[in-house]
C-alpha cells in the first residue's frame, strides 16, 4: 500500500506538499510545532507596532497629560506582553529540559487513537 493510501491519511487538496497524505500523527508533529513558532513570531511583531504606535503618539502628544498617558500606557502594555511571550517560552524551554520532551519540535512517538 502506499504512502497516499495508508489508513488514517491525511488527503486534503488544500494543503501543501509537505503534509500531504501523512498521518494524524505525522501532521501534528508537522503543524504543531510550526503553530507554536509563528504564534512567537506573530506576538513579537504586535509587540513591535504597540510599541511604535506608542512611541509615536507619544511624540506627537504635543505636552499634553493625557496624551502622555495613554502612551505611557500603550508602552506599558507592551513591553508586558513582550515579558509574557518570554515567559511562556522559557517555560517551554524549562518543560523539554525537565521532562525531556520537546514542545518546539514535538515528537508523538507511536501515538493511536482508535
Amino acid at each position: 500500500m502506499t504512502k497516499n493510501l495508508a489508513q488514517g491519511a491525511i488527503n486534503n487538496p488544500a494543503l501543501g506538499p509537505g503534509l500531504q497524505g501523512k498521518t494524524g500523527t505525522e501532521f501534528l508533529q508537522i503543524i504543531l510545532p510550526n503553530m507554536i513558532g509563528l504564534s512567537f513570531v506573530i506576538g513579537v511583531v504586535i509587540f513591535l507596532f504597540v510599541i511604535i504606535v506608542g512611541a509615536i503618539q507619544w511624540i506627537i502628544s504635543g505636552g499634553d497629560k493625557a496624551a502622555i498617558e495613554s502612551a505611557k500606557g500603550k508602552i506599558t502594555n507592551a513591553v508586558v506582553g513582550i515579558v509574557i511571550l518570554f515567559s511562556l517560552f522559557a517555560v517551554f524551554i524549562f518543560i523539554e529540559n525537565f521532562f525531556g520532551i520537546s514542545i518546539l519540535s514535538l515528537d508523538l512517538g507511536a501515538l493511536e487513537i482508535k
